[in-house]
């Protein structure tokens, strides 16, 4: 572990309890679950709780300036009301309770404090892409699929508050880099331009209904779909587009860096807060990245002897980049060595999890519109996502990484063990990205033990990942706090990965529109490592890989210091998991 990434665990003091006394007050359990189960009555009735545990629409958040105020403000006074409570007056599972909470709560007050809202679009997702969801989910009455046109109608009020919160960052120069938000139109295009209501995505739902809603019915539900996306939700698309190609997209600021926005530099510590959750620095942090990488090159060097591969680093990224034999020749090949890599996960999954989630995930391509810009995989519960566009980039080597990151043991594995779990207040059903990529990405090291990788070309494949989210370090702080250039960053991923020109182009445009996102993955996997290692330093032969990844995965999302002091308590125990199933 990174000395400076551990004094900065170390630093966020008021997260780590596990050297806090045991006593507990009452009277503070009592009036910390008076505050969040009073905000989080107040987070549903404003529509700002999401709920993944239902397929049915929910209502559209009013997104206008003065409500933003108003959320900033509410949240804020419940910052105040956290800060009078000691962690250590708390029971232990509160004090994890409060951590979790208070982070999550100072996250939100510092996105409003920032105007972030006024750049709901990046190279990533948008707004418009995120409702898109609504229109793949599988609604099982008539009431979810009313919820649903309800939603639908909201369209045109959503958007006009979107579009005016848009217009407020183009007057103060905060908006995406103009560079990253080519081609950034195309899902609004193919719902502005679609020729019937049929044709676009959010009629998707009705082409196949439950049988348990009477025909006749159906049919009305499927009428009023084809009335509201005519009529409210195509025009409203339409004039989106209009103002992204005519205004927004022209308009957009010409520099990269998160510094050179308003008050730059604080908004940017703030990002590394929320997506690390500790206090490193951008300089720090560039450190680590710059030290980690040199560590992944010898593993690198080691691995291409191991191959045989006569040649340098250059030589051997070349070949890999372009050997017809690594790439899969259509879609359905691709979806198809995705599949068997998951199902070679389930075999060996009960020697390194006693918990094993219910929910299953279905391995789906991207969308068409989505997929020109989007990452190579993404999953989530009930999904994992597989690009299929571009197959050139898509190569088979680094495949079982990216399967075992995305799937499972990584987010469509880890989410619904933590969504499994009994007892806990509905606030924990976040996600917190330092906990969900760490894991993710401890996941695709822990496949070289699991014996997943079957090559040298494979085992290149987990390393280049490993090289991948190292650099980012580099990459996400070069770019938004040392002024690198969009074709230095992208010039650093091309000599240090394995990965294809056309992933690192959408990569590096991702990283420049979501500052501090890309810093979570490295530094989160190193705490678990961290974690693991003290573990089984500490517990010899009594450790259980079992029940260490199960103590893991039950914490749900946390903070990265409530990890560590979860585990230290794990040791406490002497390396026993009370949640392990018997």
């Amino acid at each position: 572990m990174n000395k400076k990434l551990g004094a900065a665990l170390c630093a966020a003091g008021v997260l780590v309890f596990a050297t806090l006394p045991a006593h507990a007050d009452s009277g503070a359990e009592q009036r910390f679950k008076s505050i969040y189960t009073a905000e989080w009555k107040w987070r549903q009735e404003k529509h700002l709780a999401r709920d993944d545990s239902s397929g049915a629409s929910r209502e559209l958040p009013h997104e206008d300036a003065a409500s933003q105020a108003a959320r900033l403000a509410y949240w804020q006074g419940v910052l105040a009301q956290l800060n009078a409570i000691a962690p250590a007056d708390l029971p232990p599972p509160e004090r994890i309770n409060f951590a979790v909470y208070r982070a999550q709560i100072a996250a939100l007050a510092e996105a409003l404090r920032f105007h972030e809202y006024e750049m709901p679009v990046n190279a990533d997702s948008s707004f418009y892409t995120n409702l898109a969801y609504s229109a793949r989910s599988g609604y099982k009455n008539a009431q979810e699929y009313r919820s649903y046109l309800h939603q639908l109608g909201e369209f045109p009020r959503y958007f006009d508050e979107q579009t005016a919160n848009m217009r407020a960052g183009l007057a103060r120069g905060f908006t995406p880099p103009k560079v990253t938000l080519a081609g950034r139109d195309a899902p609004l295009a193919s719902v502005a331009d679609a020729a019937t209501p049929q044709d676009t995505i959010f009629y998707k739902p009705f082409k196949q209904m439950p049988a348990s809603i009477p025909a006749a019915e159906q049919e009305q539900l499927r009428a009023e779909a084809v009335a509201v996306i005519r009529d409210q939700v195509q025009p409203t698309y339409k004039r989106m587009l209009a103002f992204m190609r005519t205004d927004y997209m022209p308009r957009a600021r010409t520099t990269l860096a998160a510094y050179a926005l308003p008050d730059g530099k604080a908004y940017y510590q703030s990002k590394i807060v929320e997506f690390t959750t500790t206090s490193l620095s951008a300089e720090q942090i560039h450190e680590i990245g710059l030290s980690e990488m040199a560590k992944i090159r010898a593993e690198m060097m080691e691995t291409i002897r191991a191959s045989g591969f006569k040649g340098d680093l250059p030589a051997f990224l070349q070949f890999l980049r372009t050997d017809p034999q690594f790439y899969a020749k259509t879609p359905q090949e691709l979806l198809m060595h995705a599949a068997w890599v998951a199902k070679k996960f389930d075999a060996k999954a009960g020697d390194y999890f006693g918990y094993l989630p219910r929910r299953r995930f279905a391995i789906v391509p991207v969308p068409d519109d989505q997929a020109p810009y989007y990452t190579a995989g993404r999953g989530g519960p009930g999904v994992y996502l597989v690009n299929t566009y571009n197959l050139p980039s898509r190569a088979l080597y680094s495949l079982p990484a990216l399967t075992l990151h995305e799937s499972a043991p990584g987010h469509a594995f880890q989410m619904p063990v933590a969504m499994e779990q009994k007892g806990l207040p509905p606030f924990r059903r976040g996600y917190i990205s330092a906990f969900g990529e760490g894991w993710a990405l401890y996941a695709e090291r822990l496949g070289s033990e699991m014996g997943i990788y079957e090559n040298a070309y494979e085992t290149f494949g987990m390393l280049s990942y490993q090289a991948w989210r190292a650099a980012r370090l580099v990459v996400d702080t070069g770019i938004h706090a040392k002024g690198w250039t969009r074709a230095q960053a992208q010039a650093y991923l091309h000599e240090n990965t394995a990965l294809a020109d056309h992933e690192i182009e959408t990569e590096v445009d991702r990283y420049i529109s979501w500052p501090g996102q890309a810093l979570s993955y490295y530094l989160g996997e190193m705490a678990i490592t961290k974690a693991r290692h003290k573990a089984e330093a500490a517990l010899g032969p009594k450790f259980d890989i079992r029940n260490f990844h199960d103590t893991v995965l039950q914490l749900g999302s946390v903070p990265l210091p409530v990890l560590e002091a979860r585990i230290d308590q794990f040791i406490a125990d002497g390396g026993t998991n009370p949640y392990q199933e018997k």
